[in-house]
């Protein structure tokens, strides 16, 4: 993984000595809130219902165990002894006191980390595929250019101040894990017909109250174009981005009403100014793919005797390896999802003691990395299949080992009206009833892939509007109901849920999910995963069920 260099880190302690002493005048009175509002945003510090939330920027979602550690570490000492994973893959403290963060910040310094652009209308953290550099569909690693981007948009003073949040994601793979259309930039890599690799660029996607799937912009550019037509593409919504209301302030907004062709011209003329001076050199790409080269990966014979037999006299842990984990690149390794998803917990919270242990994991384990995913969990990329039935033992100690990735209880939560300002129905409640009706593992490996989001407002941090299932809190005069959609997708087949009817009352959105899914069970043909019988049935069936 990328290593900070001495301009990466007089850059990071330089930013936490200049917060600290803004942090010190604000309590002192010194500042105004509306000044130190801004001054906070840049820094990662929200405020919320009950304290302040510091989130913490995992550029394209990599970890290291001495990361991990440090992450244990302040959520136990400032914190409430646990943190919370995000779908853009960053870390969540939703407890610290203001006067604490500075510290905090200085703790998260010394591991090479920070806060810096994790909020406020800026280039916020870039996003990638957890699966990078070790998916079996990749056509290259795409953490290379991340970082790239990552360094180009770190305090960009002429993207500072956008008209609002601003988001990239990239993908190197066949499959879409990235969710590349649905950010303000997506970044696709492809092959052209010379075999030749570089990016389909896509613009003007997004979620929130205004979920639309992004255009492409670009449908090959070459690698050393790409910081010039991203910057064409900011300077274009720069300029001509909407202020005057924040509603309609995104890039997404512009590229609709403008339409995409009058976004090309925009950009094509604008990048005609950057283009040539702001090529990436082949040297440049050489240096910081050196960052991201394989472990010492050893040559192991596949199958491997004992794991089958593991697998067979277990059948537990058989159904963990059929859904929580997959194939790797390399002969004899695995690819491990270690879920945060136990039915006792808020989806996406682990401890400080989780943490601990799970570094501790992936130094024995996997190369001393850990990734975090879109969907809230965590991946060990690299481990050797001789050790997956040990690595099982201890998850299922830690509560860690629930199997039910890609499945109706993976579910995508944000904290509603437990912790945001900004929600109108809580969550986090719901999805531990929903876990609850769904407590037969049988029926839930029986159902298959499903995937269920859940947000507390219209800002959908959870992404409702691309769930399979979407249910999304509304307030009607102080009572909590929940409006479903059905048939949205974040990946290849990239759309929008439908949908279903009237909100459905706080008390009722429980037994909603589970009439749906009887629909679903009824009505699929053969294997039909849900995805498919809503596209073939139409929402209307389940509507009946419903209403």
């Amino acid at each position: 993984m990328y290593q900070y260099n001495d301009a990466d880190q007089t850059l990071v302690n330089e930013r936490v000595a200049q917060f600290r002493g803004q942090t010190e005048r604000y309590l002192k009175g010194e500042i105004g809130e509306d000044e130190f509002r801004t001054l906070r945003l840049m820094n990662g510090l929200y405020v919320q219902i009950h304290a302040p939330m510091l989130r913490i920027a995992i550029p394209y979602g990599l970890l290291s165990s001495p990361q991990l550690r440090m992450l244990a570490h302040v959520s136990r000492k400032y914190d409430k002894s646990y943190a919370h994973i995000t779908t853009r893959q960053n870390i969540q403290l939703n407890w610290p006191e203001l006067k604490n963060v500075p510290d905090i910040l200085a703790d998260l310094a010394s591991v090479q980390m920070h806060a810096i652009q994790t909020s406020g209308n800026c280039l916020r953290n870039t996003t990638s595929d957890p699966l990078a550099g070790v998916c079996l569909d990749e056509i290259e690693d795409p953490r290379p250019y991340c970082e790239i981007i990552r360094q180009w948009t770190t305090l960009h003073p002429e993207f500072a101040y956008l008209p609002r949040k601003f988001k990239i994601a990239v993908s190197g793979s066949e499959h879409d894990r990235a969710a590349t259309q649905l950010h303000d930039i997506g970044l696709y890599l492809v092959k052209n017909d010379a075999g030749e690799t570089g990016f389909r660029v896509l613009v003007g996607g997004g979620l929130g109250r205004t979920p639309i799937i992004g255009k492409v912009i670009k449908p090959f550019l070459e690698k050393q174009h790409l910081l010039s037509y991203l910057e064409a593409i900011l300077r274009v919504y720069n300029l001509k981005g909407r202020r005057d209301n924040k509603y309609k302030a995104r890039i997404k907004i512009l590229v609709r009403e403008s339409g995409i062709e009058q976004m090309r011209k925009w950009v094509e003329a604008e990048w005609q100014q950057t283009k040539a001076d702001m090529q990436i050199s082949e040297q440049r790409f050489a240096d910081m793919q050196a960052h991201f080269t394989a472990p010492p990966y050893q040559v192991l014979a596949e199958p491997d005797n004992q794991f089958i037999a593991d697998k067979v006299q277990n059948s537990s842990f058989n159904t963990w390896i059929n859904l929580n984990t997959e194939a790797h690149k390399i002969s004899g390794y695995r690819i491990v999802h270690i879920s945060l998803k136990a039915p006792d917990a808020p989806p996406g919270d682990i401890t400080d003691k989780q943490l601990d242990a799970v570094a501790d994991l992936a130094d024995q384990y996997s190369f001393g990395e850990i990734r975090s995913s879109h969907r809230q969990n965590l991946v060990l990329a690299d481990v050797k299949q001789t050790d997956l039935f040990s690595l099982w033992q201890k998850l299922v100690k830690l509560s860690l080992a629930t199997p039910n990735i890609g499945t109706a209880t993976d579910m995508i939560c944000c904290p509603g009206l437990d912790f945001c300002a900004l929600a109108n129905a809580g969550s986090i409640g719901i999805a531990k009833e929903i876990n609850e009706a769904l407590d037969d593992l049988d029926y839930i490996h029986d159902i298959g892939e499903l995937k269920i989001n859940m947000s507390g407002c219209m800002n959908g941090c959870a992404h409702q509007s691309v769930g399979h299932i979407g249910i999304l809190g509304v307030d009607k005069k102080g009572v909590e109901w929940y409006q479903i959609t059905l048939g949205g997708s974040s990946e290849n087949n990239a759309a929008i849920g439908k949908r279903l009817g009237p909100a459905v009352a706080k008390n009722q959105i429980t037994q909603a999910v589970c009439q749906i899914l009887d629909v679903y069970i009824k009505q699929r043909q053969d294997d039909e995963i849900f995805l498919d019988t809503v596209h073939r049935i139409g929402v209307t069936p389940f509507k009946t069920a419903v209403y």
